[in-house]
């Protein structure tokens, strides 16, 4: 097998970046208000709705909390008719935010976080559902979603948390991805949950279109690993196992938090798992060379039999260090990642081909088609190489046949995952919709590109009525 790409030399971090004014206080919820336009127009034909979610809190009763992944959450909703855009903003109330909130201290343990209480009392404080990761939208419910715990249902157009949400199959003990994927003929939903163990078990779930847990199976899995994605491609799931252990007795005992807890162990190589979809059975297992991810990207079932993928590919764990250090604005640690694309043979788990297809750091890649002639948008760097302390300040189109085009938001700006948007007046043109945090006027704008045509800047801004930090994952709803 190929090496992974080295990570490339960065320069001395600097602690004044302009981000970090976005998460220095919590995030203040608005109701529905329409956007004033800053800079261009409105396309016409966006006709929908974007939701995103991500940590807006970091702090608590005076406790910061130690990771970015800790963050309370909450979603940002723009509906979009074509002439007009309203945002409304709400935190997602679950169970533990509100005891919080009442409290005003830090009750509950985060990923990274322990609730400042002595060792006696801390092993017996549980987790945290932050809910601050993604969101599903089904036809009568969106779902804020978590990988620790269930999703929590919430009202599609005020936000309003109703609780959380059992999709009608999963027990309060069973866990639910971030990261579900819908099939793109069936409409099926997959998903899974890791439900932990002396040995861990990774539990599948198949849900009907409308949310609806039809199929569930189980595989185990050796020891306690860190899965956040997998692969979808028509009848397989994928599932690549990195070499991230967690140390079961620390976490238990809270000894350390979850983050601390887990172990980078390469010597146990990546496992790749190829799932039946219609059955929810292994198929097979074989294992890889070591590598981390967060986030797959395109993929496809080839004319040849075999699965492709692509993945945001880290050498190693460093970047869960490098994602505590965010919550704190000052990292100091090299974590990079290239997007991979791998070729395995879906009835040995076999690898059969892999290639570095873009050669600098990127993430939350996302796809547009079904095969080879895909395009994938992305966050990158607005130059190749960029100090430890910015967040990306660019987005970006990757075509397979003529390679990347980087859209520069400029110094200072900060684009969240770039979400592509099917223009129903030009297919080939899709909208392309980020949430942007312009460090120079502390504020928070939607921008509108052109999908074709990302390098020519943003076809209209919009201003948000107050910041929202930095988010994960977003979604769309068609009008």
């Amino acid at each position: 097998m190929a090496p992974s790409a080295p990570p490339k030399a960065q320069p001395a971090a600097t602690p004044t970046a302009l981000w970090t004014a976005a998460i220095a206080q919590p995030a203040t919820e608005f109701a529905a208000t329409a956007l004033p336009v800053l800079d261009g127009q409105l396309p016409a034909d966006l006709r929908g709705t974007l939701y995103r979610n991500g940590p807006a809190r970091l702090e608590r009763g005076g406790v910061q909390f130690n990771h970015w992944f800790d963050g309370d959450g909450a979603v940002l909703r723009v509906q979009f008719d074509g002439s007009t855009a309203v945002a409304n903003y709400r935190y997602v109330r679950s169970a533990g935010f509100v005891e919080e909130e009442e409290a005003e201290q830090c009750l509950y343990r985060g990923y990274g976080t322990l609730p400042p209480v002595s060792i006696w009392q801390r092993w017996q404080t549980q987790m945290k559902n932050a809910a601050n990761t993604s969101v599903l939208a089904l036809p009568d419910r969106l779902l804020a979603l978590w990988e620790g715990g269930l999703p929590h249902r919430l009202d599609l157009e005020t936000l309003e948390t109703l609780g959380p949400d059992n999709l009608d199959g999963l027990r309060p003990s069973d866990t639910f991805t971030a990261h579900p994927k819908r099939h793109p003929r069936t409409g099926k939903i997959f998903s899974f949950g890791t439900i932990p163990g002396g040995n861990a078990t990774l539990k599948l779930y198949r849900l009907s279109a409308t949310g609806v847990v039809e199929k569930t199976g189980t595989i185990p899995l050796s020891g306690i690993p860190l899965i956040h994605d997998f692969v979808l491609a028509d009848r397989y799931l994928v599932f690549c196992v990195s070499p991230v252990r967690l140390s079961p007795l620390p976490a238990l005992f809270a000894l350390s938090s979850f983050s601390d807890a887990l172990q980078w162990q390469p010597q146990q190589g990546t496992q790749i798992i190829v799932v039946d979809a219609d059955s929810l059975e292994p198929i097979a297992l074989e294992a890889a060379d070591p590598w981390y991810q967060w986030h797959f990207g395109h993929s496809y079932l080839d004319f040849d039999g075999s699965v492709v993928f692509d993945v945001v590919r880290y050498p190693d764990f460093a970047t869960n260090r490098y994602l505590k250090e965010v919550a704190s604005g000052h990292m100091t640690t090299p974590a990079e990642a290239q997007l991979w694309q791998y070729r395995t043979d879906p009835k040995t788990a076999r690898i059969l081909d892999q290639q570095c297809i873009i050669d600098r750091h990127c993430e939350f890649p996302i796809a547009i088609g079904q095969d080879e002639t895909a395009i994938t948008y992305l966050n990158v760097h607005r130059e190749e190489t960029a100090p430890l302390s910015e967040l990306f300040s660019a987005i970006a189109r990757f075509d397979p046949k003529t390679g990347l085009t980087i859209a520069d938001a400029g110094a200072g700006c900060y684009p969240s995952e770039p979400i592509p948007v099917e223009n129903a007046a030009n297919p080939q043109q899709p909208w392309v919709l980020t949430v942007v945090y312009n460090g120079h006027h502390h504020r928070s704008e939607v921008w509108v590109y052109e999908g074709q045509d990302l390098e020519r800047g943003p076809v209209c801004r919009l201003e948000l009525p107050g910041v929202v930090p930095p988010s994960f994952h977003g979604t769309w709803v068609n009008m």
